[in-house]
């Protein structure tokens, strides 16, 4: 680990995308704090005379949505259910993806085909058409759309854990172990998980960026997380009808859901350079 994070630490951009998400994560974990009003407060002096947002101002620092409430305010706890949504539903996926791409590519034979046969037609589907489909059957809600995101994402990681898994059963480690007497479970769990360790890691991460830009369309078309609960993409679906006159209610939840994107698309792209045993020694 203290080589991996020599490593990691000479990627500048790779730093700068953890310090972004350290920030974020902040801001969601102590939003009631960080927030100055309740996201869901109406105020009668949000509005100017002719019914329009007020633009960012000493009070309301990023101005007001088309309900009078603080943008401020509903951006922050917008991070809570981007981050919530990105975590917990990549997190499934990856439990999911990995745990199927493991034994199917260990064990092969017709569970294995059968397992990877589900995974190509699940892949044959673009993720957003049939996360809309999903979202569209089930009713609209926080878990929800955890669940449908998880049900989409999974299928990527199966499909390189299963590849990956191929390669390394075939390696004399394997042959070693199945001859000393170790069952299917301790050549799974302690000779062949380990070794894929390092790639789960990686797409966890890459993984959170597609969640959270997953999430905000789905809300932004309507079937993501409901109302009055904040999020990035409502938000934006909210204030397009105000794109001319008030931009900013565009843009800067726009602009979170790229910075947390691109952050986490950088650590990524970090931790795969640090986790390449092709990198040890070189520098």
């Amino acid at each position: 680990m203290g080589d991996t994070w020599r490593r990691f630490r000479r990627d500048r951009l790779a730093l700068a995308g953890l310090v972004v998400i350290f920030i974020f994560a902040a801001a969601a974990l102590f939003a009631p704090v960080i927030a100055p009003y309740n996201p869901s407060e109406q105020f009668f002096d949000g509005l100017t005379l002719e019914g329009s947002p007020l633009p960012p101002g000493w009070r309301f620092w990023f101005g007001t949505d088309t309900n009078g409430r603080d943008q401020f305010s509903r951006l922050v706890y917008g991070a809570q259910t981007s981050l919530l949504i990105g975590i917990v539903a990549n997190g499934i996926a990856v439990a999911v993806g990995t745990a199927l791409g493991l034994v199917a590519g260990y064990l092969r034979g017709w569970s294995g085909a059968a397992i990877m046969r589900l995974t190509d037609l699940m892949m044959a589907f673009p993720p957003l058409l049939l996360a809309i489909a999903l979202a569209a059957i089930l009713k609209p809600g926080l878990n929800i759309v955890i669940l449908v995101i998880a049900l989409v994402n999974w299928v990527q990681i199966a499909r390189v854990i299963y590849t990956e898994t191929v390669s390394l059963s075939e390696r004399e480690y394997i042959e070693a172990a199945r001859a000393l007497g170790a069952g299917n479970a301790r050549i799974l769990l302690r000779h062949l998980l380990p070794h894929l360790i390092p790639t789960v890691i990686v797409y966890a991460t890459l993984g959170i960026a597609t969640t959270v830009l997953l999430e905000a369309m789905l809300s932004f078309l309507g079937r993501g997380v409901q109302p009055p609960t904040p999020a990035w993409g409502m938000m934006i679906f909210e204030s397009q009808s105000y794109f001319l006159n008030a931009p900013w209610l565009v843009f800067i939840p726009g602009a979170a859901i790229l910075i947390l994107a691109l952050a986490f698309n950088l650590v990524g792209d970090g931790l795969r350079d640090a986790l390449d045993p092709t990198q040890r020694g070189r520098g």
